[in-house]
């Protein structure tokens, strides 16, 4: 696997709405990238373009931070950008087609529903460089599949084995939880979605095998699980955060973008102490609403990953890495959130703790095992 260079990643910046193109089928608009001129340099005549899944690039999720790290490239590099959005499935080919005829040169698809429109383009488009993210391109339109190599040349995947976050977060909130009961729920069994599930049960029942404590996770036994059926915030992602709650679970990960959003009205709705984990983004940055709630949140570092991606397209296009990258603890591409307002409410013991387990997952003496990381 090629590692992207680390470099350091601030708080999520608020988006710029007018960059945005919110409808199917006309060309996106030029996004102003840079401020500062350039428009003589090499940087200026490369165009980097982005389209997002469905749940459009304010998600306080994975669309958004893959869209701040193409801005924050092209700010960089003081050039232009494209980004267009998706309202459904059908929008995912022609909205990259449209991006192909703006004459991009790499174009960012965020998201594993984005994959066979990806190589499709890709295959068409044998100069165009890609960048797909959460989907490996490889065989499988879910993600399933992972063998190193993406069926189209022109294809760079950007993976992240949030399991390993996860089994962090799991351990945290086993630790944390009071009825000995921690719940799970997502949106629907994609492999990017079960990773976070797989990791946090594994953390869960690393803290209850440590610590001689029988934590039980309810949502998920590690085939099976709880799911909404998609990826709103709607009444199916209230009652499927209503159901794990009804199980005595005072720690809830709802996976799936909004539907944590279900998880903060069942929360409210309950009257219970409970706290919820966020995942993609520090929740408690992306959506201040939620900060009372928030235990921690599991992270990718998309904005990083997608950042070096297109700054390593511009610089050396000729020998640009197509090898897949895959985010860890190791390389920062993966990784949790602070415990913010819950700071005080943890065991003053747990930070140290979970740096031991951090250190053990790196140096592999503590297996956690997922689809990029098979047993």
């Amino acid at each position: 696997m090629n590692k992207l260079r680390k470099a350091a990643g601030g708080g999520v910046a608020a988006l710029v709405a007018a960059t945005m193109l919110a409808a199917c089928g006309s060309a996106p608009d030029e996004s102003s990238g840079g401020s500062d001129g350039g428009s003589t340099s090499a940087a200026s005549d490369f165009l980097p373009c982005i389209v997002s899944d469905a749940g459009g690039f304010d998600d306080k999720s994975f669309n958004q931070l893959s869209y701040e790290g193409v801005k924050q490239a092209a700010d960089e590099l003081g050039t232009d950008f494209k980004a267009v959005e998706s309202n459904s499935d059908a929008d995912y080919a022609p909205n990259i087609d449209n991006l192909v005829s703006q004459n991009c040169d790499v174009i960012v698809t965020v998201g594993f529903n984005l994959a066979a429109a990806t190589k499709d383009a890709a295959k068409a488009n044998p100069d165009i460089k890609f960048v797909l993210i959460d989907d490996a391109a490889d065989g499988g339109d879910d993600g399933q599949t992972f063998d190193g190599k993406a069926d189209e040349p022109n294809i760079k995947p950007l993976l992240y084995d949030t399991a390993q976050a996860a089994f962090l977060a799991g351990y945290a909130a086993a630790d944390y939880s009071k009825t000995g009961v921690v719940g799970t729920y997502g949106g629907q069994p994609y492999p990017t979605v079960t990773i976070f599930m797989d990791g946090f049960k594994q953390g869960a029942d690393y803290y209850s095998q440590e610590n001689g404590k029988d934590v039980k996770v309810v949502g998920w036994d590690g085939k099976n699980g709880s799911f909404t059926g998609g990826f709103e915030a709607n009444e199916k992602a209230t009652n499927t955060a209503k159901q794990i709650i009804d199980q005595d679970a005072d720690v809830i990960l709802p996976v799936g973008g909004p539907i944590y959003q279900g998880a903060v009205t069942a929360i409210g709705d309950s009257g219970k102490d409970i706290a919820m984990i966020g995942v993609d983004a520090d929740l408690f940055e992306t959506d201040p609403t939620t900060q009372d709630v928030v235990l921690t949140s599991i992270m990718k570092n998309m904005k990083v990953s997608t950042y070096e991606a297109i700054m390593s397209a511009q610089k050396d296009p000729d020998n640009f890495d197509f090898s897949p990258y895959v985010g860890t603890l190791e390389n920062d591409g993966v990784g949790i959130a602070p415990f913010h307002n819950f700071d005080s409410k943890v065991d003053p013991g747990l930070q140290g703790k979970l740096d031991d387990i951090k250190k053990g997952i790196i140096d592999g003496s503590i297996p956690v095992n997922s689809y990029l990381n098979p047993s």
